[in-house]
């Protein structure tokens, strides 16, 4: 039988993958390139590795939940993302299932 220590560290792992869909959603009312992501939810408690970032964001844009854009106006090429509609629809939805657990 697992020790306590391993099964509450597995329930913590499954908590923050839930809740970080719901974090980047939140964050992506008006456009963000993903290290710009990155450091916002660190800067709100939700620290996400880049490495578990990036594939979420091209899965959820995959979903039709966000949307993309090159920009090379700056230093280097950015890709900004941004909630659709359905998007939106989901942030608002998760975020009042989120109020009633």
């Amino acid at each position: 039988m697992p020790e306590f220590d391993e099964i509450l560290n597995g329930l913590v792992l499954e908590l923050r993958r839930g809740s970080i869909v719901l974090s980047v959603l939140s964050q992506l009312e008006r456009p963000e390139y993903g290290y710009s992501l990155v450091q916002i939810l660190e800067e709100k408690g939700m620290p996400v590795d880049a490495g578990t970032l990036y594939p979420l964001l091209r899965r959820l844009e995959k979903q039709g939940l966000l949307r993309s854009e090159w920009k090379t106006t700056g230093s280097k090429p950015r890709k900004y993302y941004l909630l659709t509609g359905d998007g939106e629809r989901a942030y608002q939805t998760l975020s009042a299932i989120w109020r009633e657990m």
